[in-house]
């Protein structure tokens, strides 16, 4: 066990490293490769850890929200929003909150993609400063990627190994899911962004120019939801079940695209899209934490937590939470998760206590604590370096200043939900 434990720690210690961010995928797949080689993971053993289901339900939602944000249709329905706006204060409310809605099933940094050129261009019209609309629109998007199954790498992770459909996160054993409680954050996060803003009085005159020539791929995301969702009623599907739906309309996308276009590049620009990098990381993460539960280090790990949290559910849950939100506001939360949910499980087991309200309660912390630094979450770096390039500075400071207060009242809000429903 003392082995495999110091693997994993320098794995993880690499993991944060800076110098290696762009490298994260050949650090855990060499992990991975070590425990193999060293015996404490069979070659079998590994293999049938790798989750194929969150790999192919990952590839298939990329390739549907890169035609999706091809097609325009997102920025079409941000303008209609802002149209119907009286000033800026409502309009970074209905831009943070769209991109709260999108990020639900799109990708967070893909969502900030999408949103954030419209609130730029927005601050621009009305010569105010950029900075905190597009923080605003960056931290929302994190914040309801916990809310459905494909939100969030994070809620697909979940989603495989609680073993939960997509109605699941709305409806889960007879009581409200993990949804509610995130939504209620949200909510109670209006009040937070009306308050930051409110000396931006100027009126907004936005209209919709964006043109949609091509609405195939808003139905393949709408078709996405839906065919989950029906996949959801049947007990005994085959376990590839997701993973194979999302991928049979990113391939029918891609065919419809490339007869429309008479052109491959389709394929490319498809295949660009593709974050490859977070797939490897997964692959070998998978590996990874098999082997350290079968080398014990899970199991014990679940039992120091039981001994500091004593037979208190609820100090144990507010460990959970809160830990999370101050590790993931410097961590990638994907690890994290993917190394805590059988820790979490394990914990349960030591408690004789059903895992559920542990689960989401990390979830909720791991997801929100991001939006804590700039560094914390993906899309605050992507809408941090769109200012960059734009010629803005954005300081800590001045990212705080929205994060925290955001981060906080969501988590308080979704903790004591998430509560109230399933302790």
């Amino acid at each position: 066990m003392i082995l495999a434990l110091i693997l994993f720690a320098v794995m993880y210690v690499l993991l944060l490293t800076p110098q290696l961010s762009d490298k994260r995928h050949f650090v855990a797949l060499g992990a991975a490769l070590l425990f193999m080689v060293l015996g404490i993971l069979p070659v079998s053993a590994a293999i049938s850890a790798i989750n194929w289901n969150v790999l192919m339900m990952l590839a298939g939602t990329m390739v549907v929200v890169e035609l999706f944000i091809e097609s325009k249709m997102p920025a079409r329905l941000a303008e209609m929003l802002l149209k119907a706006v009286p000033n800026v204060q409502w309009a970074v409310v209905v831009l943070s909150l769209f991109s709260g809605v999108v990020s639900a099933f799109v990708d967070n940094v893909a969502t900030v993609l999408m949103v954030a050129p419209i609130g730029l261009a927005v601050a621009k019209k009305l010569n105010t400063n950029p900075v905190p609309v597009i923080i605003s629109i960056a931290v929302s998007s994190n914040l309801q990627g916990a809310a459905t199954l494909v939100g969030d790498t994070t809620s697909i992770l979940l989603g495989a190994y609680a073993d939960m459909s997509f109605n699941d996160f709305f409806w889960f054993r007879g009581r409200l899911g993990i949804c509610f409680a995130v939504e209620a954050g949200a909510l109670l996060t209006i009040p937070v962004l009306l308050w930051l803003f409110r000396d931006e009085k100027a009126p907004v005159h936005a209209e919709v120019e964006t043109e949609v020539k091509d609405y195939v791929p808003s139905f393949l995301m709408v078709g996405v939801v839906l065919t989950l969702i029906i996949a959801s009623q049947f007990e005994n599907k085959p376990e590839l079940t997701n993973g194979y739906i999302c991928m049979a309309y990113a391939v029918f996308g891609m065919i419809y695209e490339y007869f429309r276009e008479k052109s491959p590049d389709v394929f490319k620009r498809c295949a660009a899209a593709v974050d490859f990098d977070t797939l490897f990381l997964l692959t070998g993460l998978f590996m990874v934490i098999e082997g350290i539960t079968q080398a014990g280090v899970i199991d014990a790990a679940a039992q120091l937590f039981v001994k500091m949290g004593g037979n208190s559910l609820f100090l144990m849950y507010t460990m959970i939470v809160f830990f999370s939100v101050a590790l993931s506001a410097f961590i990638d939360n994907i690890p994290y998760v993917a190394t805590m949910l059988p820790v979490v499980q394990g914990i349960a087991a030591g408690m004789g206590v059903e895992p559920y309200v542990l689960y989401f309660g990390l979830l909720i912390g791991a997801t929100l604590g991001g939006n804590l630094t700039p560094v914390g979450a993906s899309a605050n770096i992507a809408g941090i370096g769109i200012l960059q390039k734009e010629g803005y500075k954005v300081e800590t400071k001045d990212f705080m200043r929205i994060g925290f207060p955001f981060t906080m009242t969501a988590v308080i809000a979704g903790y004591l939900v998430n509560w109230i429903i399933w302790h």
